[in-house]
């Protein structure tokens, strides 16, 4: 038996979960780049659950398209947080129905009896904490693949 690899999934929709920091670092490299409106987040507090809606940059499928000469690809997929206990957030507006937040990873600092804080860091010094019972983290793809409206692969300037 063997690893699996990005191309295993490159035809079918992605449905991970995390339950701890090893998990949750794929989910992490995942939604790298993601970008969603501002208006796309929601956290439904007597249900204990956030949710955010993004435009994932499909990783997985990269290589390929490269090999093929297509276009890259986004898909929109839920991301959801159970077990939130309290929602925060820093450097970002939430008034600005406008904005457009840019995802760059996911952080969980553990805490005692398998609480802890999981951070959501967006690009520009913003950040959302969500205090968390346990580590309970879905992403699921919800549409088709389309093309990357940038036609570019995301970068990062150093």
């Amino acid at each position: 038996m063997t690893d699996a690899t990005f191309e295993d999934g490159a035809e079918r929709p992605l449905n991970l979960s995390a339950e701890d920091g090893d998990d949750l670092q794929v989910i992490s490299a995942m939604v790298q780049d993601a970008v969603f409106p501002i208006t796309e987040m929601r956290w439904e507090r007597k249900a204990r659950r956030f949710a955010v809606l993004l435009n994932r940059f499909r990783w997985e499928d990269r290589e390929a398209a490269e090999r093929l000469g297509r276009p890259f690809e986004r898909v929109q997929s839920l991301l959801v947080i159970e077990d939130v206990q309290k929602v925060s957030s820093q450097g970002i507006d939430r008034a600005d129905t406008e904005t457009v937040l840019s995802l760059l990873s996911l952080a969980f600092e553990p805490g005692e009896d398998g609480t802890g804080r999981l951070e959501l860091v967006l690009a520009g010094d913003g950040a959302i904490g969500l205090d968390v019972e346990c580590l309970n983290v879905a992403l699921r793809d919800v549409t088709r693949p389309y093309v990357a409206p940038s036609g570019h692969v995301p970068e990062h300037g150093d």
